[in-house]
């Protein structure tokens, strides 16, 4: 399978990326129940942006990721329950996914976060190892699943994000899959970074609080 048509909508993501982290965590309460998965979506630590999904979202989730083989469903019990399948899905490796789901529930990170946040999902033994599998991803011949993003101003390093879903605002889908040296010109970046930081401004000024 490639990497699916539509993007996952966030919490499709969540969700996927709640069942990888999970397996791995708690393995004696995987595969999860619709409960858990909840819980997991909901948590306020080690997810970014936070999210309030219910019960009914997270079947949606679920139903989404099974239409795109990245989920399945599992009998036993009274509970139904839920495992990923992530890795032979995308047909990338263990490593790799980890990156990946990190990603998905965490939102974009430097390499540096990267090594840190992965660590309970695999421990990579250096950074340079970790950035290897990040190289890799970008260039997957079926299709990138993770962008490089510039370098926001002020910022020491360059953050990456995952493209299952849809992109961060600051994506630039022009330069997927090209390589971090590509010359990109930073100098455009920085205008439309301004530009959005303008157009947010703007949004918050027309706060229906401050009419009437």
């Amino acid at each position: 399978m490639t990497a699916p048509v539509r993007p996952l909508s966030p919490q499709e993501a969540r969700v996927l990326g709640v069942l990888f982290e999970k397996e791995r965590t708690v393995p004696d309460s995987y595969p999860l129940s619709l409960n858990a998965i909840v819980l997991g979506a909901n948590q306020k630590t080690s997810r970014s942006p936070l999210m309030e999904i219910g019960e009914g979202e997270a079947q949606a989730a679920l139903d989404g990721l099974k239409a795109r083989s990245l989920a399945v469903e599992t009998s036993g019990g009274r509970v139904m329950r839920y495992a990923h399948n992530l890795p032979r899905a995308l047909a990338i490796p263990a490593e790799a996914a980890a990156i990946v789901a990190t990603l998905m529930l965490r939102g974009p990170q430097t390499p540096g976060e990267l090594r840190v946040n992965t660590e309970r999902l695999h421990r990579f033994a250096d950074l340079s190892s970790l950035e290897a599998y990040l190289a890799e991803l970008a260039a997957r011949p079926a299709g990138a699943l993770v962008v490089e993003l510039p370098r926001a101003p002020g910022a020491r390093e360059r953050r990456w994000a995952q493209l299952l879903s849809d992109p961060p605002p600051e994506t630039d889908l022009a330069s997927v899959g090209r390589p971090a040296d590509g010359g990109v010109d930073d100098d455009r970046f920085a205008a439309l970074e301004a530009r959005v930081e303008r157009l947010e401004r703007m949004v918050a000024a027309l706060d229906p609080r401050d009419s009437g």
